[in-house]
């Protein structure tokens, strides 16, 4: 069994998939290998981000074969390339349950392949883990378990912690501009903000929306500029906010307060526009989130593995956690019970906790979410530092006002 990286990108493209394990730890484990089966968006216009959770994934393949895989046997990662879109996602997942036979299933990216996963998983009755579904009510199978720790109702609770830290601020801002993609989870969360601004008397200068993989944000750069609001609210996944962000500053406009929902992290934080933007995380590199089980070692080997990968950010953040933590919970449940049952590992999650980088999670809630522990950060120094609420800020960081 061996890690196969040679040609991958290739083989993505052609739909084929690439089966990872770890050679070196056959001494340590036997018998037939536990094979763990996903897809990923290796290409299409989710490729960039999905590339940060297939490194996780590998990383966590080889560290569960350098100990003893599970349950004593070697395990493998059985990954296919579902293009960005979901209706490629659910055919993969009934080949992976039905062709390629996988014991285990893991989710894909992105809440459209989730949610295609999560039908074909109900389907066949297996668990399925997921690290990035955005939408929690529309999650109706009683054997997925999201590791995205976003709360039954993130659209409420996770806009009240924002403006929470908003409001205190010595100049907190009484006007607020919501423009936003119809990416499914980032509009679904932009919606709930515009609602929440309502009823804690923001007033609303400027209302926008646009298609996912919008390319042209001069008018919407133009209309910002225009209203003046105090406070912008950007719906936007990936490298959107980048692109607003560089339309703005051709016209010299630079927003006060400025928040992106899922931005891609490395261009964001390193564009001289971006000074004190603000993000959703439910983990940064500083404590108290290393102190979480596994959080240093794994920092340090992402670090490594994404260098190596020219990732143009090679730190931890929400993304690479939500996957990291989306293993974490796998291996407790088979550790835990000692079986690759899928009803016997479903049983056992609902009724418990499990320790991950970003703190314990339970799955005990409404559509089996937890606790809502998503964290404001900014943008301060050329780095992300969380700062709010004030016990999970980076030691000495506050908000940074305009």
């Amino acid at each position: 069994m061996a890690i196969v990286r040679d040609g991958t990108a290739r083989l993505a493209a052609l739909g084929v998939a690439c089966v990872l394990g770890a050679s070196a730890a056959l001494a340590a484990t036997s018998g037939p290998p536990v094979r763990i089966g996903s897809t990923l968006a290796l290409t299409g216009p989710l490729a960039s981000t999905a590339l940060v959770h297939q490194i996780v994934g590998e990383i966590y393949v080889e560290q569960l074969n350098k100990k003893n895989g599970l349950l004593g046997r070697p395990v493998e990662w059985i990954v296919k390339d579902d293009q960005s879109k979901p209706e490629l996602a659910r055919t993969l997942y009934e080949q992976l349950i039905t062709v390629d036979k996988v014991d285990l299933l893991m989710g894909p990216y992105a809440t459209g392949a989730i949610l295609s996963a999560m039908g074909v998983a109900q389907r066949y009755n297996k668990v399925l883990v997921h690290h990035t579904f955005g939408i929690p009510s529309l999650a109706k199978y009683d054997a997925q378990f999201p590791t995205w720790s976003l709360g039954p109702d993130p659209a409420a609770t996770f806009p009240n912690t924002l403006f929470d830290a908003l409001a205190a601020q010595p100049k907190p801002p009484k006007t607020i501009a919501i423009v936003t993609s119809k990416f499914p989870s980032v509009h679904f969360m932009s919606l709930g903000a515009r609602e929440v601004a309502k009823k804690r008397g923001l007033q609303e200068v400027l209302f926008l929306e646009w298609e996912f993989g919008n390319r042209d944000f001069g008018p919407i750069a133009a209309r910002l500029k225009d209203a003046k609001p105090d406070f912008v609210w950007v719906g936007a996944i990936g490298l959107e906010g980048n692109q607003l962000l560089d339309a703005a500053k051709k016209i010299d406009y630079a927003p006060t307060y400025h928040f992106y929902m899922y931005p891609a992290p490395g261009p964001m934080v390193q564009a001289p526009e971006a000074k004190n933007a603000l993000a959703a995380t439910i983990f940064e590199e500083h404590p108290p989130f290393t102190n979480n089980p596994g959080a240093a070692e794994f920092v340090q080997a992402f670090h490594e593995r994404a260098a190596k990968a020219g990732l143009p950010y090679t730190g931890v953040e929400t993304q690479a956690a939500a996957s990291y933590s989306a293993w974490q919970v796998l291996e407790a449940a088979v550790n835990a019970t000692k079986s690759l049952d899928d009803k016997v590992l479903a049983e056992w999650l609902r009724k418990n906790r499990v320790d991950t980088i970003q703190g314990k999670l339970r799955f005990d809630g409404p559509s089996n979410y937890g606790d809502d522990l998503m964290r404001v950060k900014q943008v301060q120094n050329g780095r992300w530092v969380t700062v709010w609420p004030k016990e999970a800020a980076a030691p000495g960081a506050a908000l940074a006002g305009p």
